[in-house]
């Protein structure tokens, strides 16, 4: 079913669920970006904090600050005229108390203009997930790999790959849902354990390298167009090589100028050639 060119809201992802229709996020951290995926019908855009990486050239997302999430997500938002917008919190945002989740929740929200949070963690975030949503701020979970958490994690590497922690995994993404999370992305864990989270709860699951059962999937647009050239994880479907076509276009650009080619003084005239002006 088509949404017909209305904004989507939190709701509509688990009537997406319960349709069977899949849900199509990517991320956007610009309003350039935002305008022309809303333009290709994504359901969700995702304002990620993996900005750090892909944007501002740091090696993980810890550097991020609110700050500087709140500036990406006010760009997005005024792109996005359709599309679900959510935030990631980022590093210590939601994790120190309940009273500074809550404040820097509430500024994605008001200054930023999201229409959701995302945070990271299962068991240790759930007291936040729940005061967060019974003050109305919706909040989408995401387990398995939280990169937040790489230092610990020993870098990023796939998660849930033992029956303990594939178990723990599955009893988190209940616990969340059971504290109000509206949807749970799944990152770098089996399928076979995505498709059993999938089953299990009411909303909607998001894989990122999780397989095809999850309800809806999504990628990191820089990794999914081309345009990050520092790594590429193995799970990434690269949809154009838009990074190698800016370098060539860049690259023609010089040359254009360099041999006096552009600019030209009227539309199609040779170079250095002056526009007779009739007296």
């Amino acid at each position: 079913m088509a949404d017909s060119g209305r904004r989507i809201r939190v709701p509509d992802l688990k009537a997406k669920k319960e349709r069977g229709e899949k849900i199509a996020m990517l991320t956007a951290y610009d309003a350039t970006m935002a305008r022309l995926l809303d333009q290709a019908g994504i359901d969700v855009l995702l304002v990620g904090d993996s900005l750090g990486m892909v944007v501002l050239g740091y090696e993980t997302t810890l550097p991020v600050t609110l700050e500087a999430m709140i500036h990406h997500t006010q760009a997005v938002s005024r792109g996005a005229k359709r599309a679900l917008v959510i935030a990631d919190m980022p590093f210590l945002t939601y994790q120190v108390s309940e009273s500074e989740a809550i404040r820097n929740a509430g500024r994605l929200l008001q200054e930023g203009g999201a229409a959701a949070v995302k945070i990271e963690g299962g068991r240790p975030v759930v007291a936040v997930t729940r005061r967060l949503v019974e003050l109305g701020i919706p909040v989408m979970g995401h387990l398995g790999l939280t990169p937040q958490s790489v230092h610990l994690m020993g870098g990023f590497r796939p998660q849930a790959q033992s029956e303990p922690a594939a178990a723990r995994l599955i009893e988190d993404a209940r616990i969340l849902e059971e504290a109000g999370a509206f949807a749970i992305v799944l990152e770098s864990i089996p399928a076979e354990v995505a498709r059993q989270v999938t089953l299990d709860v009411g909303i909607p699951t998001i894989g990122i390298g999780a397989g095809p059962y999850c309800d809806g999937q999504v990628l990191v647009c820089y990794d999914a167009f081309g345009l990050f050239d520092t790594f590429v994880a193995p799970f990434v479907k690269q949809y154009a090589s838009l990074g190698q076509e800016i370098i060539a276009a860049g690259r023609a650009y010089a040359e254009d100028v360099r041999a006096g080619r552009f600019p030209t003084l009227e539309p199609n005239g040779p170079p250095g050639k002056p526009r007779e002006v009739p007296e």
